[in-house]
């Protein structure tokens, strides 16, 4: 089965976010500045309270130097806002040189602040495109091998010298590598998570929106009825009396006759129209369980699957007449839409209710979800190769109907129908008292 709905984007992003523009510049300041308080404080702690060692002077400059490079952005940049992919990259790459350069100063791999390089790979690879976070990552692999090779000595007491073991410290940096990479990809992976979730809570969003306006409509033709009433009235009124002042024999005679029942018929319609859809048309609010599968799945008989309905309950129990809400309608004609199309000759549906609840079970008999899709139903998206497969492609659409349909306090379930038959079934069940219209 494949739920991709007509209202879905076609555009999806497989590489991950677009990210331009979603780093503001405002972000970038004040984590250097809480960056520069820490390494500040650090330096001055080490070098006043423990009184170890520490060439003091020269990593106060280092420091100052990203002072000053944020005083210089917040000048030159006065209007803040998202900065350009590249930018970002290049501050953050800044900001891992530095460090950088303040840990070699330190004692490079020996300095266990070594690991304090991961923090700006891990934002860039939220923000940046997965060409520049793997050249950020490298560019900071490439810092970490340089302080194995370039660093000044620990800081340490010089009554007691420290000399850590050399495999000791190539230890630490492959760990610091290893980290490195392993937050890169996660981080990443996340990202690229969230911005799918986003695109496909925003189609949903535009789907429901679209089926309450289309719902709204029956309002809107009230409101206009009740505003034509009144020269329609005038119209026929008019009418009456021409017709009723010319003579028998007058040409005008039948053009008279004709222009009052027109405007009756008019009046007629206008009063429809005017009844509330919730007074006048039940099925506009409201409609039995039956009734609703029927009109659910009228528009798809015929178009190649034989669609057999069954509806079942306790005996002698009325049939629960349920709320014609614009959710649950998409997501059901989605589900059905898509079993007809995966169909080889058949679909069934089956409605049945209880006392405590309502379900609708589609089965057809397809290919049914593919071993690798079955297990990431209802995700937002899958991959090209899993949508090239029969019974793949379940991405955006049925993410979309399952959202609809547990906004709703739906159940729902899908799993594949056990052999020697094959085809996909999917459940959805509501407690009674979700989806039933008051009496």
């Amino acid at each position: 089965m494949d739920t991709a709905a007509s209202t879905a984007p076609t555009a999806w992003p497989t590489t991950g976010p677009t990210t331009s523009g979603r780093l503001r510049l405002e972000t970038l300041i004040l984590a250097r500045w809480l960056a520069i308080a820490g390494q500040t404080g650090a330096a001055l702690f080490v070098e006043f309270v423990l009184r170890l060692n520490l060439n003091l002077g020269a990593a106060l400059a280092v420091i100052a130097a990203s002072a000053w490079f944020n005083l210089f952005l917040m000048v030159a940049r006065p209007t803040q806002g998202p900065v350009p992919m590249w930018e970002a990259f290049g501050q953050l790459a800044y900001d891992a040189a530095q460090l950088a350069l303040l840990v070699g100063l330190t004692g490079g791999a020996a300095n266990p602040f070594l690991l304090l390089l991961i923090a700006p790979v891990a934002i860039g690879a939220s923000v940046l495109s997965p060409r520049m976070t793997g050249a950020l990552a490298l560019f900071a692999l490439l810092c970490v091998a340089a302080l194995l090779i370039w660093r000044a000595p620990l800081p340490w007491r010089a009554d007691a010298p420290l000399a850590l073991p050399r495999l000791y410290e190539i230890g630490l940096a492959v760990a610091v590598a290893t980290g490195l990479l392993f937050t890169t990809l996660f981080a990443r992976t996340v990202a690229v998570e969230e911005a799918r979730m986003t695109l496909a809570l925003t189609a949903t969003e535009a789907v429901l929106a679209r089926e309450q306006r289309l719902s709204a409509l029956g309002g809107l033709a009230a409101a206009a009825a009740h505003e034509l009433g009144t020269p329609l009235a005038t119209i026929h009124l008019v009418a009456k009396e021409m017709a009723r002042a010319l003579p028998a024999d007058s040409p005008f005679a039948e053009d008279a006759s004709v222009l009052v029942s027109q405007a009756e018929r008019c009046r007629a319609i206008l009063q429809q129209l005017a009844v509330k859809p919730e007074e006048g048309d039940a099925m506009m609010a409201r409609a039995a369980l039956p009734a609703l599968i029927e009109e659910i799945v009228g528009p798809h008989r015929g178009l190649g699957a034989d669609i057999v309905i069954t509806i079942q309950g306790p005996p002698d129990a009325p049939v629960p007449t349920l709320r014609r809400a614009p959710d649950i309608l998409h997501a059901l004609t989605s589900l059905i839409e898509n079993a007809v199309g995966f169909a080889q000759a058949r679909v069934e549906i089956n409605a049945r209710w209880n006392a405590q609840e309502i379900a609708i079970t589609v089965r057809d008999d397809g290919p049914g979800f593919s071993s690798d899709v079955l297990p990431r139903l209802g995700a937002p998206y899958l991959s090209s190769s899993a949508r090239d497969r029969p019974g793949g492609g379940l991405g955006l659409g049925f993410f979309i109907a399952k959202t609809l349909l547990e906004r709703s306090g739906a159940r729902v379930e899908a799993r594949n129908r056990t052999l020697p038959r094959t085809g996909a079934v999917v459940t959805v069940a509501w407690p009674r008292a979700a989806v039933e219209a008051p009496a």
